[in-house]
């Protein structure tokens, strides 16, 4: 069973070239809106808390702060509606989720760039 779900995901699931990213990294996702019969991209800015999942079912969960007022957005990866993600900096993290982020404020909440 579990090859026959394999196979379909394969055939049918159109995969999209984005870079490789990880926990840490400060990305931005530019996604597709659409209000009545127009549509729009939107981007959305922030640090990588989580990657999870694998194969058609990868999801990445973004945090950034708005005001005062932290938001997060949960992305599929295989979500028709992006468009691009780019790599703005890579983040020198020892987890691969990191939740701890959230409770940071100021000058803690920052994440030290990884060199190459």
């Amino acid at each position: 069973m579990s090859d026959l779900v394999k196979f379909v995901q394969d055939e049918f699931v159109t995969k999209k070239d984005f870079p490789e990213f990880n926990s840490g990294d400060t990305i931005t996702v530019y996604y597709e809106i659409k209000e009545g019969e127009k549509t729009r991209t939107q981007f959305f800015k922030g640090v990588v808390i989580q990657k999870r999942g694998a194969g058609i079912t990868q999801t990445f969960t973004i945090r950034k702060m708005s005001g005062s007022v932290g938001v997060e957005r949960i992305f599929p990866l295989n979500m028709p509606a992006l468009q691009k993600i780019e790599l703005n900096q890579r983040g020198k993290v020892r987890r691969a989720r990191i939740f701890y982020f959230r409770d940071l404020t100021g000058k803690k909440a920052k994440i030290k760039e990884r060199r190459r």
